[in-house]
């Protein structure tokens, strides 16, 4: 059995052997491998401490709860889905947060050998190499011809998109498993899981496993992957409407199957996330804000290989910040993706790819325009409408970029193959090197450059001791000053890296405030915290609690004990000192009181 070209029907399109394209399989492994290595290559010379520069409060979280899932482990059980280890008393409901329940358990040896920061850095590298190579399977069973494949996963694995994502975004630019949903459900739609009802019920089966392992490690993608199937199974739908609508029926037990193991596999955490305690509703962030600018499709930051002061500076301008900056593909790429779909247009696997690219490009776009970070609000597109609805409120739109990049790879692909497959380019001895060249001219723009690396906020000298000397009984209630907050992520950094086992009062989070809506940090932060927290930055607060105010706040949280990282002689520590007496420990840099 031989591949055919992608530009076939999927009636006419034949699984690869698997062991036809071992060597190129193996080969394009080592280089996807090789190439994430370079893009995270300063990282792995501190892999314990270094994290990406520009996002460090976002790493921090995810740190804390990489040490939370591994603490879980090495106790024997599995992480709490509502826990008080963070913003005590009150608590955090996880699945309402950046878990990574998954990712998180899976790396607990790492975690507990090297750090939380060491497992987030792996992650990273695979989350690069993992995700072009998961596309290239996927173009490769689907007929794409190898070097084809190849360039396409590397442009979605190593796409600014995800480039920019893993930038403090560990959940998002881990995308490996979207291009396996997407082909799974396809494989089961079109009968091609293999014949009879058996067939079908396998390839149920993996569909679940693959959007379980995706629920636990990123909700997000996993609605952004059921999208871009929906929008792939419309088109051939309209397109063929005699040969795929008959197998909607032969397909409908595969997809129960799925669903029934979701919901077997997930379906507590998803109670506990939408009816558990702490649970909540609509999205923590300002409607319509996270959206793609227009702009910034042909906008390159200082991330990519290639770009200007002008233009680093122009994407550094946007106002949903680095992490979030995801559009950019480049003119030269994106004038190569409409040549395609219109002189594709006819082939099927073209049309499919370039109407969900398109879709999914301006569903990113949010619900009203932007353009060089300028708004226009007149000009309402899909997004305004359907970002209302009750599932997608939670949705940042400017992350369909992700899914919708895969979709642009795949769109390249299916036009190199289709390049080659013409006359002209087959009776011309050179026709074969222009498409490759044309092929890689395109992709050129967005090839990243090493990530910056900063390191972690190191645990301040004498934390560990000073902790150590309290002899608190494992989850003891700690107020940390700095107090933390959205804002002030350094004590669950520092709780992070030496796996002190407390309960955190305050934290970055998401949570419910008034009336259930999802904020980011709950109901807020209180004026006694904000004034430790001024303080503790060699600030003036504007608003001074009294001590009654204070000593009722510090009931309320009824701290084990209070741990400042600071000095008897500083405005916070003469503060503390004149509320709580003499301190009761001091190692270093860090005050203590046992209450």
């Amino acid at each position: 059995m031989t591949a055919v070209p992608a530009t076939a029907s999927p009636d006419e399109v034949e699984d690869v052997p698997p062991g036809s394209a071992r060597r190129a399989l193996v080969l394009t492994a080592v280089y996807y491998a090789l190439g994430a290595l370079a893009v995270t290559l300063w990282l792995w010379q501190h892999p314990g401490t270094a994290t990406v520069v520009g996002n460090p409060n976002d790493a921090d979280q995810f740190a804390w709860f990489f040490r939370y899932d591994a603490a879980a482990i090495a106790h024997g059980r599995l992480p709490a889905l509502v826990t008080t280890a963070l913003n005590a008393p009150t608590g955090v409901n996880a699945m309402w947060n950046t878990f990574m329940l998954l990712p998180g358990v899976l790396l607990t040896p790492l975690t507990l050998l090297a750090g939380p920061q060491a497992s987030l850095n792996l992650l990273l590298t695979v989350g690069f190499a993992g995700s072009a190579f998961a596309l290239f399977v996927v173009l490769r069973r689907w007929g794409v011809r190898p070097a084809s494949a190849a360039v396409a996963g590397a442009l979605y694995g190593f796409s600014p998109a995800l480039l920019h994502s893993a930038v403090g975004h560990y959940d998002l630019m881990f995308a490996v498993l979207p291009p396996l949903i997407v082909d799974a459900a396809l494989r089961i739609a079109l009968g091609r899981a293999g014949p009879g009802r058996a067939a079908a019920l396998r390839g149920g089966l993996v569909l679940g496993a693959l959007a379980a392992a995706q629920l636990l490690t990123a909700e997000e993608l996993l609605l952004d992957s059921a999208l871009a199937t929906a929008l792939i199974a419309v088109v051939l739908a309209l397109s063929r409407p005699k040969q795929i609508l008959p197998r909607v029926r032969g397909a409908l037990p595969g997809f129960a199957v799925a669903a029934l193991l979701v919901l077997a596999v997930c379906g507590y955490p998803l109670w506990v996330q939408f009816f558990g305690p702490l649970h909540q509703h609509g999205s923590a962030f300002t409607p319509d804000f996270f959206k793609s600018d227009l702009a910034g499709f042909v906008t390159p930051s200082k991330l990519l290989l290639f770009h200007s002061a002008g233009s680093a500076a122009a994407a550094a301008g946007y106002p949903g910040g680095v992490s979030e900056y995801l559009a950019y593909l480049g003119w030269p790429l994106l004038l190569v993706l409409a040549v395609i779909a219109v002189a594709g247009w006819r082939q099927l696997p073209v049309r499919a790819a370039a109407v969900t690219f398109a879709v999914l490009a301006i569903f990113s776009l949010g619900g009203t325009l932007m353009i060089g970070g300028a708004s226009h609000p007149g000009v309402l597109l899909p997004w305004h409408w359907l970002g209302s609805l009750s599932l997608l409120t939670a949705v940042l739109p400017d992350r369909f970029a992700i899914v919708a990049d895969g979709a642009a790879a795949a769109l390249l692909a299916f036009g190199a193959d289709l390049a080659r497959r013409q006359p002209w380019v087959a009776r011309w001895s050179r026709g074969s090197t222009l498409v490759t060249a044309i092929t890689v001219l395109a992709v050129l723009p967005v090839v990243p450059r090493p990530l910056p690396e900063a390191p972690a906020a190191a645990a301040p000298s004498g934390w560990s001791a000073t902790l150590d000397g309290l002899h608190l009984p494992a989850g003891a209630r700690v107020l940390v000053v700095p107090i933390p907050t959205a804002t002030f992520t350094e004590p669950m950094r520092w709780q992070a890296g030496s796996g002190q086992d407390i309960d955190l009062i305050g934290g970055y989070f998401t949570g419910p405030g008034p009336g259930g809506q999802a904020y980011i940090g709950g109901a807020g932060v209180s004026r006694s915290a904000q004034y430790l927290n001024v303080l503790w930055a060699g600030g003036v607060s504007p608003q001074v609690p009294s001590r009654a105010e204070m000593e009722g706040q510090l009931a309320s949280w009824r701290p084990a004990a209070v741990v400042a990282v600071t000095g008897p002689g500083s405005a916070l520590g003469k503060y503390l000192i004149g509320l709580l007496g003499p301190p009761s420990a001091r190692h270093g840099a860090v005050l203590a009181w046992r209450r």
